[in-house]
């Protein structure tokens, strides 16, 4: 738990972003297939879930060792191959699981958050 009193936005930032950044990363590989880099930039669009290379590769690693993500090999148009990312069965799964207790999650903090 943090110190509310003396607690900096950026680490409340920082502690919400580590417990839903992996949700959101098998969010976008539910939509379809992406590479690291990819990841990152799209994270990167949305300021409060920004996420380096040395956050990504780590949780990629995570998911795969989990069975929540697949890996392939592909060529690329510009350079050397990447390996691309995509949700497994299981992956998804435990994505639908999270979007309800996130809705119910983020409706309860919602009614005390509101004026």
């Amino acid at each position: 738990m943090f110190d509310m009193s003396t607690d900096p936005p950026r680490k409340t930032m920082s502690q919400l972003r580590r417990g839903t950044v992996g949700y959101c990363v098998m969010a976008l590989l539910g939509r379809r297939e992406r590479y690291a880099v990819e990841l990152v930039r799209e994270l990167a669009a949305h300021q409060a879930l920004a996420a380096g290379q040395g956050t990504i590769y780590p949780l990629l690693s995570r998911l795969r060792s989990d069975g929540m993500v697949a890996t392939e090999w592909k060529e690329s148009p510009s350079g050397p191959p990447r390996r691309y990312y995509s949700l497994t069965d299981k992956g998804r799964a435990s994505l639908e699981r999270f979007r309800g207790e996130w809705k119910q999650f983020s409706d309860a903090v919602d009614t005390f958050m509101e004026d």
